[in-house]
């Protein structure tokens, strides 16, 4: 008996792959002051780490000197380099206080030349290179501001609305970075609230902090303008909180490039090139 033939049943089709979505996510005074901010904080924070080699020790109060106690110190031994934090004592030796310079020459500055403006000691080049981009930071900073608020950068990118104050989305929001589980389609255009939170936290609070602190150090500011020792309880007070917030924003920047290597370095360096961002495409479960 003949076996019937089986009837042609077309292929399934192929879903066609969605074609990438593109928005244009910064403008660019945005990306002019992320740039121009990138290479003045560098350069300050290798120009201040010379300033501090000139005497590596922070005080608070209105004084200090090598007799007095300080909160921190990074020094130097016969034989050995050190961290002091209060009465507690770190080895560092061949990475801060001594170390080996390039030609085998053992150094006893605080940090070592590869990571100071100059390489080499010199505190009057190091002070001018600071307060050169000093001004360069405040006008950034300040041009900024004034086109954040009135070009409504503010209003549109960084408001946290009423609803990103909830206890649970931010802890949401924390448990998705831990995880790797960044935003994507149309969210991913957007700012988080960590995002919005850090980037104002940064703009309106730790750079206005670190020009003010700066301010403070001068003898010339304190002239003009002495109710900057009262608001920050001292010269060295205010040095002190200009070496801290320095550090929170070397930390600040650690934490931003380890997220744009995690939500793709091309797109997120690309769109701060040219503003155009490509939006990941949704996970299959939430589209």
């Amino acid at each position: 008996m003949a076996e019937a033939d089986s009837p042609d049943v077309p292929p399934a089709p192929v879903p066609e792959k969605p074609a990438p979505v593109r928005v244009y996510r910064h403008r660019l005074p945005t990306r002019i002051w992320h740039w121009v901010n990138a290479v003045t904080l560098l350069v300050m924070l290798m120009s201040g780490l010379m300033i501090f080699n000139a005497h590596p020790r922070l005080y608070w109060g209105q004084y200090g000197a090598n007799p007095d106690r300080a909160w921190f110190a990074i020094g130097a031994t016969a034989d050995t380099g050190y961290v002091r934090f209060g009465e507690t004592r770190i080895e560092t030796t061949g990475v801060l206080g001594r170390w080996t310079d390039a030609e085998g020459e053992e150094k006893t500055w605080a940090f070592p030349g590869w990571a100071t403006i100059p390489t080499s000691y010199d505190l009057a080049a190091g002070r001018r290179w600071h307060l050169f981009f000093a001004w360069v930071l405040s006008a950034g900073l300040a041009l900024y501001m004034v086109w954040s608020l009135l070009g409504g950068h503010v209003r549109r990118d960084l408001h946290v609305r009423r609803a990103e104050w909830s206890p649970r989305h931010i802890w949401d929001d924390i448990k998705d970075h831990a995880r790797l589980r960044f935003p994507r389609g149309e969210a991913a255009a957007r700012y988080n609230i960590l995002q919005k939170l850090s980037y104002i936290g940064v703009i309106f609070g730790l750079l206005p902090l670190m020009i003010f602190t700066g301010l403070t150090m001068s003898p010339g500011m304190d002239a003009a303008w002495p109710w900057l020792l009262d608001l920050f309880g001292g010269r060295q007070s205010a040095r002190s909180i200009h070496f801290i917030a320095a550090w929170l924003l070397v930390l600040f920047f650690l934490v931003h490039i380890l997220m744009v290597i995690l939500a793709g370095p091309i797109n997120e360096v690309r769109s701060m090139i040219g503003g155009w961002f490509t939006l990941p495409p949704e996970r299959e479960s939430e589209a």
